[in-house]
């Protein structure tokens, strides 16, 4: 098994989450932390944050390369 020395961020679905730490080398009895995020949330949060958006100028994909680019400094971070 691969010996994980830090912690790392993995987007999955309940469904394949055990074969994606399985295909990290995560033993079976290694502690994990999982993080369930309601359905809704992104959804709310846009809902409620676009009116600003528009009034700045930004548009969706504006907001969507800020995250992305987030994401990917995080992980990166993390590596």
């Amino acid at each position: 098994m691969t010996k994980i020395l830090e912690p790392r961020i993995i987007e999955s679905t309940a469904g394949e989450i055990a074969a994606e730490l399985e295909r990290l080398g995560v033993a079976p009895d290694q502690p994990v932390t999982v993080t369930i995020q309601p359905d809704h949330w992104l959804a709310d949060v846009r809902r409620q944050s676009r009116p600003r958006v528009i009034s700045a100028g930004w548009s969706d994909e504006d907001i969507d390369q800020i995250i992305d680019e987030e994401r990917k400094a995080v992980q990166s971070g993390l590596k």
